[in-house]
């Protein structure tokens, strides 16, 4: 019994000990293509760019849990419906309605912090999700015409939001990844349509190095 037992304890360790040898911890830095809108705004895409860098911690040869600090600019452009003008027309004796049209370019600029969950699928390829935690640090919103710029703003200082997506790893340290970033605040004001949520959605196409450090 007590061979059993020592046999027991012995494996256990054995397989503790080989699990701890395959835990690595590498930093890395990324950046890329944002292509992004605001979800029921009327707005189209905007593109711009995400850098920043990373830390990850390898638990196993399928699972890596990596912590990213990013520098992101988001936004979205277009034209847009600004409101209407009535106005009495003598002639016909009746009012008559004109629907305004202009258009709108915003950027916002984010500090994001995000736990990214790596699953590798095989030795290259891999499936990424998370959530992430956004502080707005600088807004820039164009408005033409100019008069109607009050009624465009940033919305929330804060966005919270899951990001998903799929990457192919080389051995040199470089991949190479797609993610689909979805806020779940509200993120830009239009007071035309005022109690329309407007939320970050936001495709972004990048590279990543990992250093060969544990």
């Amino acid at each position: 019994m007590k061979i059993k037992n020592l046999a027991i304890i012995a494996f256990s360790v054995f397989a503790f000990l080989k699990m701890q040898a395959q835990v690595t911890f590498k930093p890395g830095i990324h950046a890329g293509i944002n292509i992004s809108k605001f979800t029921n705004s009327g707005l189209g895409n905007k593109t711009d760019f995400y850098v920043g860098g990373f830390g990850a911690l390898k638990l196993s040869k399928f699972y890596t849990l990596q912590a990213e600090l990013t520098y992101s600019r988001q936004g979205a452009k277009g034209d847009i419906a600004m409101g209407s003008t009535e106005y009495y027309d003598a002639p016909s004796n009746s009012y008559i309605t004109i629907y305004n049209r202009g258009t709108v370019d915003a950027s916002l600029q984010y500090i994001s912090e995000l736990t990214i969950n790596k699953f590798n699928f095989t030795e290259n390829f891999y499936f990424l999700a998370g959530p992430f935690f956004d502080i707005l640090i600088a807004k820039d919103i164009k408005v033409n015409p100019k008069e109607k710029g009050d009624n465009y703003n940033k919305g929330q200082d804060v966005d919270l939001g899951i990001v998903g997506g799929l990457g192919y790893s080389l051995k040199n340290g470089i991949s190479f990844e797609a993610r689909i970033k979805k806020g779940l605040t509200d993120s830009f004001t239009d007071y035309y349509a005022d109690g329309v949520d407007t939320n970050n959605l936001v495709f972004q196409f990048g590279a990543t190095y990992t250093f060969a450090k544990k």
